[in-house]
């Protein structure tokens, strides 16, 4: 499945009259665009399984074994689901992401889900660190505003398990956090380098593009007129379309290659000092 001209011209036409706003941080930036990430996964290759029609989108792999749902009407706070079916070699796992998760941070981890795994993989708490978030302790971290928590969180019935919890949350009034803006969940068998993926671009202190009405998600948020242009704007969306295709070719082609290639390691291997 490829996006159509037409795509890409609805795309075009919703952000052409729209001014641009550098938005950050970007854990309160708001929902976005989700064509951010349902264009970069139908330029991979994924199809959408479910009622043309229907709100509800279901976007599954070529090889079938992966699958995001998109509910703008769940009856629960996760409005993405990703999941990946098991085989003979990998295990499944399951991701769920709140509705005002940032577009453009869940499409980072897709981009990364359609590619080659990486060779080197960060450590998530080095790269919140150097982003100015702040350690609470050896498994959390909080960001600057002390909204957005990120917490590796060990199974405390099996020590081997371990899932990662992301979450922004009102600030606490009497109590140490408010109530929930959006969350982010990771069970213990998602691949590290997607959840490096998902925190890397949530850290980044880039500013995401957001129109003068788009919904944010906090009213703390700190806007500014955008040195992008709207054109700019669309061209950078089809320009990674165009990149995303490609990665998922070499991806597919190297894996029709190499097909006893083992799985990515799950789970994140913790400096010694931190253990």
């Amino acid at each position: 499945m490829r996006v159509s001209d037409r795509q890409l011209a609805e795309f075009a036409n919703k952000h052409a009259w729209q001014i641009p706003f550098d938005t950050s941080p970007r854990h309160l930036a708001g929902p976005g665009d989700a064509r951010h990430v349902t264009h970069g996964l139908a330029a991979a290759g994924w199809t959408r399984t479910t009622d043309p029609l229907s709100p509800e989108i279901v976007l599954r792999s070529p090889d079938h074994r992966h699958s995001l749902q998109f509910d703008p009407q769940s009856a629960t706070s996760a409005w993405w689901r990703l999941r990946a079916e098991p085989t003979n070699t990998e295990p499944g796992w399951y991701a769920e992401f709140g509705k005002l998760v940032p577009a453009e941070v869940l499409g980072r981890l897709t981009d990364a889900l359609v590619a080659a795994p990486p060779t080197q993989r960060p450590d998530p708490f080095q790269v919140l660190e150097s982003a100015g978030w702040q350690l609470d302790s050896a498994n959390a971290a909080q960001s600057a505003d002390g909204i957005c928590h990120a917490e590796h969180r060990t199974d405390p019935d099996d020590a081997r398990r371990s899932s990662w919890h992301i979450e922004t949350r009102e600030p606490g009034y009497g109590t140490p956090m408010g109530p929930r803006i959006w969350h982010a969940w990771f069970d213990d068998l998602a691949p590290d380098h997607l959840v490096s993926a998902f925190i890397t671009a949530l850290a980044d202190p880039a500013p995401l593009q957001r129109a003068m009405f788009d919904r944010t998600a906090h009213y703390s948020v700190v806007q500014q007129p955008s040195p992008l242009t709207p054109e700019q704007v669309v061209a950078a969306h089809t320009t990674r379309l165009d990149t995303l295709r490609l990665q998922a070719r070499a991806a597919r082609r190297q894996q029709r290659l190499n097909p006893s290639t083992p799985p990515a390691t799950t789970g994140i291997a913790r400096p010694a000092t931190r253990r």
